[in-house]
């Protein structure tokens, strides 16, 4: 027809539908020259007229298309073949036209001008939604939506606003920061020595210099470089990267916020991280109070202080404080808690803390004063022998905070590091390396100094009440998708399927003989007819018979 259904021209814009639902009623005049693009999202064809849905990033406008104003002139093909026959569900179009509300009160746009923008060969899955709003045959599969998210934020546009929440959560945060004089930086990915945190890296090999790197997984040792070169606070939103275990609050790529600000201290940071999550969550939510499930989170400050030991002797009902390794792997065993020979003092009390204490605490709770074995970074308690000075937040059974005063003494460091090389030689592959650029810069003097970090997939769970990290992520990290087997036309026609009513099962997405298998026969018989009447094809409709032959047939073979 001469139509380039992927144009290269602009299309301008000058409205979202979000700002017409909000503001028509009270401008209608500033609604007279409307152009809007976005995708078709339903027709309800009558004739020379039709009604429409599209969509944009904002939400969905109706749409009113007569044939004799798109198509003013005696051609009328743009009516009656390319938006009637040609355009589906999910395509791309450009509109101009005016505002006005139909009789039923509905906002709707008069269109009169029409551009096919860019054509979907692939169908999305139709949502249905009945006169309340409720959703069914929704595109739920998290497998899919995960994978698929392209798709997901397409047919599910409240999935949006978790990721506007995050991206939220994220310049409140960096607003406060800045608001305090502290400086954003960016510090390296790809790192010669992994450090800063307990925690198995991936690996690569750089060409060029012949040597291996690793991916950060933390980036404290470069951020401390930076405040012994003078800043007085720095701070860092970057992704973090671990070859650990995956599961709800896991996984292999994250994101961190972490800060370092001189002259201060772990009691310090406590006060800075309450007034901070207090002010992000009223931003966010207009009360520092959010529900997660069936609970009520409290964030205003401030927070119960626990530290390490009193939180096992509270939930656990044990006081290691005084107990040996060997004492800890006995206790370890008594309380059904699986542990091996490479894990040291410091990994035992971890276990232990993990299995019998990490779920009680739902209110924001400091946990505090950690054994030195545990926290190689952190600097030696003012008045508490064998502990540091380090804090974690938890909330809703999660750490989403770590923060220490930080260890700027470079022969205490140097010692904290040749015991995590004893602990990597005994196996511990989560160990931190030796770092001599690190302690180099020690020697040459870093003020006191208190640093922190935050999970922000953590706390964007928190704070949009989901229960797994793979909703707040756009794209999660997936096992290897599974090739999918398309049943042939001869395969197809083997289990009875006559050769004219392929093309109904294609549309039907139905590919494989295992789907075809899962189908249920009335609905599969229904759908079929359906779909060889809106193809008008001149061909007799399945029986109910044949459809479960169809049936039938394909789960012999898949048997």
């Amino acid at each position: 027809m001469g139509i380039n259904p992927y144009p290269a021209e602009a299309f301008p814009v000058n409205v979202s539908a979000a700002d017409i639902h909000q503001n028509y009623e009270n401008r209608k005049n500033d609604y007279k020259n409307i152009s809007i693009a976005g995708r078709l999202m339903s027709r309800r064809i009558m004739g020379s007229a039709s009604f429409a849905e599209l969509q944009d990033s904002s939400g969905r406008l109706q749409l009113y298309i007569r044939r004799d104003d798109i198509c003013p002139g005696e051609d009328k093909a743009l009516y009656n073949t390319v938006f009637k026959k040609l355009l589906g569900i999910g395509d791309f179009i450009g509109v101009k036209g005016y505002m006005f509300t139909t009789q039923t009160g509905e906002i709707s746009l008069h269109v009169t001008e029409l551009t096919v923008l860019s054509k979907a060969v692939k169908p999305l899955p139709v949502v249905k939604r009945d006169e309340e709003g409720n959703v069914y045959d929704g595109f739920t599969d998290p497998e899919l939506r995960y994978r698929q998210r392209y798709v997901d934020l397409t047919v599910n546009p409240e999935v949006k606003n978790v990721f506007i929440t995050r991206s939220r959560i994220i310049s409140s945060m960096r607003a406060y920061f800045d608001g305090n004089g502290w400086l954003e930086v960016e510090t390296p990915i790809l790192q010669a020595v992994h450090g800063g945190a307990a925690a198995r890296p991936f690996q690569t090999h750089h060409n060029t210099l012949d040597m291996p790197l690793f991916l950060r997984i933390a980036n404290e040792l470069y951020l401390k470089r930076l405040i012994v070169g003078g800043f007085d606070g720095v701070y860092e939103f970057g992704k973090m990267f671990r070859n650990e275990g995956m599961d709800r609050t896991h996984n292999p790529e994250f994101t961190s916020m972490e800060i370092y600000v001189a002259y201060k201290d772990y009691i310090w940071m406590m006060e800075m991280v309450e007034d901070l999550l207090e002010k992000v969550c009223t931003k966010i939510h207009g009360t520092a109070i959010v529900s997660v499930g069936d609970k009520k989170i409290d964030f205003t400050g401030p927070y119960r202080r626990l530290s390490m030991y009193e939180s096992i002797q509270e939930y656990a009902g044990v006081d290691v404080s005084e107990m040996d390794e060997a004492a800890l792997r006995t206790l370890c065993r008594e309380m059904g808690i699986e542990v091996d020979d490479t894990m040291g003092r410091g990994k035992l009390i971890d276990e232990i803390f993990g299995e019998k204490v990490e779920a009680h605490l739902i209110q924001p709770t400091y946990i505090t004063d950690y054994p030195i074995e545990m926290t190689p970074l952190a600097k030696k308690h003012r008045s508490k022998p064998g502990l540091v000075e380090r804090f974690e937040l938890f909330v809703n059974g999660k750490e989403i905070a770590n923060a220490y005063t930080e260890l700027n003494d470079p022969i205490d460091q140097r010692e904290r590091f040749e015991e995590q090389l004893k602990l990597a030689a005994r196996g511990d592959d989560e160990a931190m390396a030796m770092d001599e650029d690190f302690l180099r810069s020690l020697e040459y003097g870093m003020p006191p100094t208190s640093g922190l970090g935050i999970g922000i997939d953590r706390l964007t769970m928190l704070l949009t009440d989901n229960s797994t990290i793979q909703e707040v992520l756009f794209f999660p990290q997936m096992r290897p998708e599974k090739k999918v087997e398309v049943a042939s036309d001869a395969q197809l026609q083997e289990i009875g399927v006559r050769a004219e009513l392929i093309p109904v099962l294609r549309k039907l997405n139905l590919y494989t003989l295992q789907q075809i298998a899962e189908a249920e026969p009335n609905k599969l018989f229904n759908d079929s007819c359906g779909m060889r009447k809106k193809l008008k094809l001149s061909i007799d409709n399945p029986s109910k018979e044949e459809v479960a032959g169809w049936i039938a047939a394909a789960a012999g073979q898949q048997a």
